[in-house]
């Protein structure tokens, strides 16, 4: 293949998100040896409105395109040629010309409980404060122990692991990949089970994204792409699609290959004050995934009735 070099990656610059492209980087150079070369592949980092913004809910100040729309600029605009994201930050509709072509093997979807002195949340103290700006996570904390006290905690690992430590929350919530990809498993208190904590639709996943017209990132990202985490990532992202899902509205999901070879599919909607949560589950053929996630969505739209995403 006649290629113009270096291949250039747009990225974040928190540290979990220069984790994600240098494995990225490590994937393509182990694929392509062109790509192996000094040189031959360029990391650029974009600073999104969602790392300006910390005091505040992302519902509150756009949502989870703050993540990348910047970055998406400048994929349109040629700066970059292909960008990594978080799969669980990305809206479920794209921007004309752009395309996510590759999703890389899933790691651990769970969430995973920090904190100093407990290893599970049923051993919390009655009123702990838990810091967590996610409402999907706020949700099933309350639905769980009312008792909580939930305060908005935003930022990177480091920094939500600093206010725990100093006491200003007893507790946090993070994502277990992002923790195993930044070897701080050491950190972990508990990882929660999913039927106590369903994790974000897609949470694990990184996703590479590309323009549609360009032939040359599209070859190199082919080899790439993790078959069985694409199709869990397409279902979990198409009942989120056919939820209209928003950060306004809590709304979790895991699909699983099954070792019969099924998709199993698993998926709830909730109130932000935890006191209602509607949960559905669907298994078929993996095949199937997209249909199983529409007629998932239906089931929990006609539970949640018409005003519950407008609430």
């Amino acid at each position: 293949m006649t290629i113009d070099l270096p291949l250039k990656i747009g990225t974040r610059g928190s540290p979990l998100a220069l984790a994600q492209a240098a494995e990225t980087r490590a994937r393509l150079a182990a694929a392509h040896g062109e790509l192996a070369e000094d040189g031959a592949v360029e990391t650029h980092i974009i600073k999104t409105s969602g790392d300006t913004f910390l005091n505040r809910p992302l519902a509150n100040i756009g949502g989870k395109g703050l993540f990348t729309k910047e970055i998406e600029e400048a994929l349109i605009s040629g700066t970059i040629d292909i960008a990594i994201h978080s799969m669980k930050d990305v809206p479920t509709w794209l921007p004309d010309g752009l395309e996510i072509p590759c999703i890389l093997p899933r790691e651990d979807p769970r969430d995973a409980l920090l904190c100093s002195s407990f290893d599970s949340l049923q051993a919390l103290p009655k009123g702990a404060r838990i810091g967590t700006a996610s409402l999907r996570r706020r949700a099933q904390l309350l639905h769980l122990r009312p008792d909580f006290e939930i305060g908005i905690l935003r930022g990177n690992v480091a920094t939500r692991l600093h206010k725990v430590s100093a006491g200003e929350f007893d507790a946090t919530l993070l994502a277990a990949a992002g923790l195993k990809r930044l070897h701080s498993t050491q950190h972990i208190s508990a990882l929660l089970a999913p039927e106590d904590m369903l994790p974000a639709p897609a949470q694990g996943a990184i996703g590479i994204e590309c323009r549609t017209n360009d032939e040359r990132s599209q070859a190199y990202l082919a080899a790439l792409t993790h078959d069985e985490s694409a199709t869990r990532i397409a279902t979990e992202r198409a009942l989120l699609a056919a939820l209209d899902g928003s950060c306004r509205t809590p709304i979790a999901a895991l699909a699983e290959v099954r070792d019969c070879g099924e998709l199993r599919l698993r998926a709830l909607i909730a109130k932000p004050d935890g006191m209602v949560i509607y949960r559905t589950e669907r298994q078929g053929a993996v095949s199937d995934g997209k249909a199983m996630a529409r007629d998932a969505s239906a089931e929990l739209r006609t539970n949640g009735g018409p005003n519950f995403f407008r609430d």
